[in-house]
């Protein structure tokens, strides 16, 4: 039996560095055509709450074609293409007309295991899913899925694991060296010691 889809009410709390938490130990899935799925659990977030916070996509209310799905409802995949080379998947938060997001830094395979290895050919298992670039390589995640609903069928979140408030580390967030004050705030959160971490 396929587990359920987090609910709506899961993404649409208005803090999220919660929700950016709560999302560790979530199962993170995209059905194939033939009906098989590739699927990890989530061990690495990190949390961007525009329009105020500097290293958001939509800080001070921008909104282009790109920023558009952060103002959407919350439970919304937002994916875009960065350094000309690698798509990122992140989960819209908040109701809608509030940019808040998460990105989904690192995922632990746990479905489509040879699926992933053949995306990511010549990668230790390590490697396949240690990053945000990398993980929508194994996923199978592109800009098509920009925009889709986590509670339709296409990509989504079920229930995975559960991992204690003890599991939880969190320190500044990745790459936003030009976000000024907001450079140092911890929201980035990672399940400690899990070897699928990102290394940077």
């Amino acid at each position: 039996m396929t587990a359920m889809k987090l609910p709506r009410e899961f993404y649409t709390r208005s803090n999220v560095l919660e929700v950016a938490r709560d999302l560790l130990g979530k199962k993170l899935v995209v059905p194939n055509r033939n009906g098989s799925r590739v699927a990890g659990i989530i061990v690495e977030t990190e949390a961007y709450r525009g329009p105020e916070d500097r290293a958001s996509h939509a800080y001070g209310g921008r909104r282009t074609n790109r920023t558009e799905t952060m103002y959407g409802i919350g439970g919304t995949a937002y994916v875009y293409f960065v350094y000309g080379m690698y798509n990122q998947f992140n989960v819209v938060t908040n109701v809608e007309n509030i940019p808040h997001a998460i990105l989904v830094r690192a995922l632990e395979p746990i479905e489509g295991l040879d699926v992933m290895r053949r995306r990511r050919k010549g990668r230790s298992e390590y490697e396949l899913t240690s990053g945000p670039g990398r993980l929508c390589l194994a996923m199978g995640i592109d800009r098509g899925l920009d925009k889709a609903d986590l509670l339709g069928n296409r990509v989504w979140i079920e229930a995975g694991v559960s991992i204690s408030p003890r599991q939880i580390a969190r320190g500044p967030r990745v790459g936003i060296d030009y976000a000024e004050k907001w450079v140092t705030k911890p929201w980035r959160f990672w399940v400690k010691d899990n070897p699928f971490v990102s290394k940077r």
